[in-house]
């Protein structure tokens, strides 16, 4: 799939594979992953090939969050993978996981690009009245309190919530499906990026 549609970095969520390693999985990529139980969480970035040559460094922060810094043509880029606590999760633990993303862009020097490629699970809301610095209009559903912590979180960062920019078709928003009921629930992923110190 990534080879057909021309993508040469992905991040993967609820990989759910145990250890911390890097391995070739064919059609010439490379994951590099972390995961601490094979029945839950787990993080992972696949890169084609030729870009494995420039990882500078790989964080494996938690089972929920990791990072690769690659150069690539004198360009500093910072791919971080993520996967929130889903809405029914004890707060203690969701706020675990912003506290390691926020330690992992606080070590991002100024100046580097980064870009968040994550599972939120949150709902940051239609429209974006008092938050149009951080996020488009096109968002879904009400917002709630993991969307929040999501535009919480663009906005300390001085980020964008991406995905909110762009206006996605009906059968685009659906992420998963419940026996034969369908469960319209786009707002999940969210790409979020920004040069360090200001927006893109």
């Amino acid at each position: 799939m990534m080879e057909r549609r021309k993508v040469d970095i992905l991040c993967v969520q609820e990989t759910r594979w145990k250890g911390s390693k890097a391995h070739s999985i064919g059609a010439g990529f490379k994951l590099f992953y972390y995961g601490v139980d094979s029945k839950r969480n787990g993080v992972g970035v696949v890169l084609k090939e030729e870009f494995v040559r420039n990882v500078l460094e790989v964080k494996r922060v938690s089972d929920r969050v990791m990072s690769l810094k690659l150069e690539i043509e004198g360009v500093m880029l910072n791919v971080v993978s993520g996967y929130a606590p889903q809405v029914g999760c004890e707060l203690e633990e969701k706020e675990r996981f912003w506290s390691e993303l926020d330690e992992v862009m606080e070590s991002i020097p100024t100046g580097e690009r980064v870009v968040i490629v994550a599972d939120l699970n949150g709902h940051v809301g239609e429209g974006n009245r008092g938050d149009e610095e951080v996020m488009g209009k096109f968002g879904v559903k009400e917002r709630n309190l993991e969307g929040q912590m999501v535009v919480d979180f663009a906005k300390r960062m001085d980020m964008a919530v991406v995905n909110t920019y762009f206006q996605k078709r009906e059968e685009h928003r659906v992420t998963y499906k419940s026996g034969d009921e369908e469960v319209k629930d786009r707002e999940e992923n969210q790409v979020v990026e920004a040069e360090k110190g200001g927006m893109l």
